[in-house]
């Protein structure tokens, strides 16, 4: 009880400030990752999939993965790439989600064709679970590692205090993200010496973290 009526009166203090009105205004936001990697290496399948499995451990307790039996024995020329799709498309409920903004909540993504795939999720503060998706897809040389992650966040309110709160203990959805994705990547690479370079990104990535050791915060 005593807490909450500091967090009132800190938030009543934040509206007197013109420039601060916006910390409480209620806001529902849809937020969405990806990247796309190319991956250069004659490591095997297995190999890099092992790697790819030891990066997502280290943030992902509770991933759950698969090593797809190729339907075809032949290596393509081009590397497949994920797809996006929304499982409730045509239903009721994705109707009232939509009507509602929050219909990207509810797409995922897909690997077909990958030589490996791992999907974690994790429970955010203030939203819906963060859904993550990893697809590799093996190429004539070499592979690509698309990753995708989604979730819906709520700003704004006085709850976005004890949010701020939370975040500052266990980091923000966006940074749990970002390092997951560079934790897959920097594990393939210290695991097989692979040349990594980016092919897609949103948002836009500053330099070039994934090269970085591992063990990077």
């Amino acid at each position: 009880m005593k807490h909450s009526i500091i967090f009132v009166i800190i938030a009543f203090a934040l509206t007197g400030c013109g420039a601060t009105s916006n910390y409480l205004a209620q806001k529902t936001k849809t937020v969405e990752y990806y990247r796309i990697f190319d991956i250069k290496t004659s490591a095997s399948r297995q190999v890099v999939s092992k790697a790819a499995s030891d990066g997502i451990g280290r943030n992902a307790g509770n991933a759950q993965e698969a090593t797809p039996i190729p339907a075809s024995g032949e290596i393509p020329e081009k590397p497949s790439r994920f797809k996006l799709v929304n499982p409730l498309e045509g239903s009721k409920l994705a109707l009232l989600a939509g009507g509602g903004g929050g219909s990207l909540g509810f797409r995922m993504a897909t690997c077909e064709g990958a030589s490996w795939t791992a999907q974690a999720q994790r429970n955010v503060a203030g939203s819906n679970s963060l859904n993550l998706t990893a697809c590799l897809f093996q190429y004539k040389e070499g592979y690509h590692l698309d990753l995708y992650a989604v979730f819906t966040k709520q700003e704004g309110g006085l709850n976005q205090i004890s949010r701020d709160m939370a975040f500052a203990i266990v980091g923000t959805p966006e940074e749990w993200t970002e390092k997951t994705f560079l934790d897959i990547v920097r594990s393939i690479h210290a695991k097989t010496g692979a040349e990594v370079t980016l092919v897609e990104a949103q948002p836009e990535i500053a330099g070039t973290p994934w090269l970085d050791s591992i063990d990077s915060p």
